[in-house]
C-alpha cells in the first residue's frame, strides 16, 4: 500500500485554490474537444468564484478568475476565452534589483540629509536667506546628533561640524544660540498597582486590617 503525500504532489501553483481545482483543470487540458474544455472550464471558474467570495470586491473579477485559470494550468488549456489570454512574461515579471547607494557619508549621526541640505545651501545667493537656512540646518544637525549619540552636545560642537562639513562656506557666530535639544532617556511606566501601593504606604497602610485593639 502506498500513501499520497503533499511532498510527492505537483506543486500547488495557486494554493487559495486548492488541489482539487488545479486537478480539475488538468483534466479539462487533456479534454479532446475544445466544445468541452469550454463547458468543464465555465464550471471550474463559477467554482473558483465560490471558493474565493472575496474576489467579488475586485473590480471585473472574472478577468481576475479566468487569468488565474490560465496560471494554474501553466498557460497550456486552450479554450475561448471572453478575455485576452495574460503572458507569463507579464506574470513572472522580476523587477531590476535596486543599485545600492555607495555614497561615503562623513558624519553618519547627521546623515546624508544634511549633506545635501549643506550643498543647496552654498548655492542660495540671498544673504538673508541663506542664513536662515543655515541656522536651520545647525538645529537639525543638533536634533539629530542627540538621537544617535544618547548624549547632549554643546552648541560650538555643532556650529565646528557645519564649518568643516560645508568645507567653511558655511559659518555662524560662536555665541550662537541654537534650539535647546536633550536626550532623556525613557523609563518604564509604572503601574497602577504601584502607584497604589505607594499611596497606601503614605497613608500608614490603609488597607491592612483593624484588629481593634484585640490580642490573639
Amino acid at each position: 500500500m502506498t500513501f499520497d503525500y503533499n511532498s510527492t504532489r505537483n506543486k500547488l501553483i495557486l494554493s487559495e485554490y486548492g488541489r482539487n481545482v488545479q486537478n480539475m483543470v488538468s483534466y479539462i487540458c487533456a479534454l479532446p474537444t475544445k466544445e468541452e474544455r469550454n463547458r468543464y472550464a465555465q464550471v471550474v471558474i463559477d467554482l473558483m468564484g465560490f471558493l474565493n467570495p472575496h474576489l467579488r470586491d475586485v473590480a471585473d473579477f472574472k478577468h481576475k478568475l479566468w487569468d488565474h485559470l490560465h496560471i494554474i494550468s501553466d498557460f497550456k488549456i486552450d479554450v475561448d476565452s471572453p478575455y485576452p489570454k495574460p503572458s507569463p512574461d507579464a506574470i513572472h515579471y522580476k523587477p531590476k534589483p535596486l543599485a545600492y547607494p555607495h555614497q561615503r557619508i562623513k558624519y553618519k549621526h547627521y546623515g546624508k540629509t544634511v549633506e545635501i541640505m549643506i550643498s543647496r545651501a552654498k548655492e542660495i545667493e540671498e544673504p538673508e536667506r541663506k542664513q536662515l537656512m543655515v541656522e536651520a540646518i545647525a538645529n537639525f544637525m543638533k536634533m539629530a546628533y542627540v538621537t544617535w549619540n544618547k548624549d547632549n552636545v554643546s552648541d560650538e560642537t555643532i556650529i565646528k561640524d557645519l564649518r568643516e562639513l560645508s568645507g567653511g562656506e558655511l559659518q555662524l557666530s560662536e555665541n550662537t544660540n541654537l534650539n535647546k535639544v536633550e536626550y532623556r532617556q525613557n523609563t518604564p511606566a509604572r503601574t497602577k498597582n504601584q502607584h497604589k501601593g505607594r499611596s497606601n504606604n503614605k497613608n500608614g497602610g490603609a488597607n491592612r486590617p483593624k484588629n481593634n485593639g484585640k490580642r490573639y
